[in-house]
């Protein structure tokens, strides 16, 4: 199990690098170095990475000193790393160009309806994108109301650091490049996730079948989700579906992870102390959720109550990680639930 963190440790340090292409690269030849080296050295407590969107495609970087002695040269080592990485390998698109300009301001009018603050928008009233190829230093800002509070929060670090390595590690050792890799991939890992959180079957179909309206009702009227033919695209691969996902959860549901794909199997066991902590957490009471925001705190003592709620932002995070979009997402749970429902019916 991944270790807690010290209770000297230092406070987080997020980075954000403004990179206009595919940043897969820079987690293996910039993030993993650098976090390496740091951990080497004792100056790091713990680490994560996301991709974001505001102000222009970025990677989020957060890094967590080991003490409050060590920030010094953890920031003098990440300012080395992250410069070296964008002079040697630079994004060539702009940022604000085309369709990736009227997706980022669409993506803006969802996040703020009533118009953003002044800081985030340029001289021109329009959301403001930050230079292609360059990088600054953000607050980071614990997501307190989704997590579930504070226990929620340092849980939820815990898992993302896990979720970044194991991210890092199928860039550099798989063909990530190919979108049916990328989909497939993610694809059991949200299998591995919610079945290890939800094992019933029925509670499995609710998840996915909850997890695709989600996205449908977020971004329905974009034309972000809506044009996609769900009934033609499954029943072209509905067997092989099956075909994949049954022998995973047959592994799960008889616990014999060993024959699972290997870079499912250490994902089994984190996620499998994840659900139980979750559980730990909500028994003694240290679970207070007020999401979405503005919504009255709720402090949820029922372990099942409480996977359910963090199981959705545990999914969605490991698949921003892997570069899997919000239309992706909705099209694999889909795929996911109808598989395992037709299943089901089958039996």
């Amino acid at each position: 199990m991944t270790e807690q963190p010290s209770a000297d440790a230092g406070s987080w340090l997020g980075i954000h690098i403004f990179y206009g292409a595919n940043a897969r690269p820079m987690v293996v030849d910039c993030i993993r170095p650098l976090v390496d080296e740091l951990t080497a050295q004792g100056l790091l407590d713990r680490y994560f990475f996301l991709n974001y969107w505001m102000e222009g495609p970025h990677v989020r970087l957060r890094l967590k000193p080991s003490s409050a002695a060590a920030e010094p040269a953890v920031r003098a080592a990440a300012d080395a790393a992250v410069q070296r990485f964008l002079t040697a390998r630079p994004a060539l698109y702009e940022m604000d160009g085309g369709f990736r300009g009227e997706l980022h301001d669409m993506l803006f009018k969802l996040e703020y309806p009533q118009g953003g603050p002044e800081t985030l928008l340029g001289a021109d009233g329009r959301p403001a994108m930050q230079p292609n190829n360059s990088f600054a230093y953000r607050p980071y800002e614990p997501e307190y109301g989704k997590y579930g509070g504070a226990s929620g929060v340092e849980l939820a670090e815990w898992h993302f650091q896990y979720s970044s390595d194991v991210v890092i590690d199928m860039v550099a050792t798989m063909n990530l490049h190919l979108r049916p890799v990328t989909l497939g991939s993610a694809a059991q890992l949200m299998v591995v996730t919610a079945a290890t959180f939800l094992p019933g079957r029925e509670d499995l179909v609710a998840f996915f079948d909850s997890y695709h309206d989600f996205w449908h009702q977020a971004f329905g009227g974009t034309g972000f989700v809506d044009d996609i033919d769900y009934e033609r695209m499954y029943d072209r691969m509905s067997a092989e579906l099956g075909r994949r996902f049954e022998p995973t959860l047959a592994a799960l549901e008889c616990g014999q992870l060993h024959r699972l794909p290997e870079f499912l199997r250490g994902w089994a066991v984190h996620v499998a102390q994840l659900r139980d902590r979750v559980a730990e957490l909500a028994v003694a009471g240290e679970l207070t959720f007020a999401f979405p925001e503005g919504a009255a705190p709720v402090t949820v003592t029922d372990p099942h109550a409480a996977k359910v709620r963090l199981l959705s932002p545990y999914v969605h995070m490991t698949n921003n990680r892997l570069y899997v979009t919000l239309r992706d997402e909705a099209y694999l749970a889909y795929l996911v639930g109808r598989s395992l429902r037709e299943t089901a019916a089958a039996r």
